[in-house]
């Protein structure tokens, strides 16, 4: 029996490996005729208690960001003749995760695949960053695929 993945949602933060699992989400929906739903998540909540700055510009700033990064994935979804969708997640909520909502999102599309990149830190750097990509592993229902950072 031959899997299809027919709805990949994929999400993007603009960084190197986040453009490998992207240019890979863009190949497999080409190959399987099917579509995907470009991501980028916002934590707006990260910005609570900054008094050396406007967090309203900041949140601003973040936003505006992650618009150029999705449509600059969307272009390339384009590009190579794939159809695509695009959502920016505004985590405003304190509690929510973006790995959290990013699994909510995959569930309420519906997708069949989530696939995201993964910068594969080890030791005190992801204990102290975290990872997105691992917890969109643990949390969402759908197949996940890691793309890893070269």
């Amino acid at each position: 029996r031959i899997i299809m993945y027919k709805r990949i949602l994929i999400a993007v933060d603009g960084s190197h490996t986040s453009e490998l699992a992207l240019h890979e989400a863009i190949n497999l929906a080409k190959d399987m005729e099917g579509r995907l739903l470009i991501v980028h998540g916002v934590d707006e909540m990260s910005l609570m208690g900054l008094d050396y700055a406007n967090p309203t510009e900041i949140r601003n700033a973040m936003v505006e960001t992650g618009r150029k990064i999705l449509g600059k994935a969307d272009a390339a979804a384009s590009k190579a003749g794939v159809k695509a969708d695009i959502k920016l997640i505004e985590i405003d909520t304190l509690g929510r995760r973006i790995p959290e909502a990013i699994a909510e999102e995959a569930d309420a599309w519906p997708a069949d695949l989530v696939i995201v990149g993964t910068h594969g830190r080890h030791g005190l750097s992801r204990v102290f960053m975290g990872s997105v990509a691992e917890g969109i592993a643990r949390v969402p229902t759908k197949p996940v695929l890691l793309i890893r950072g070269q």
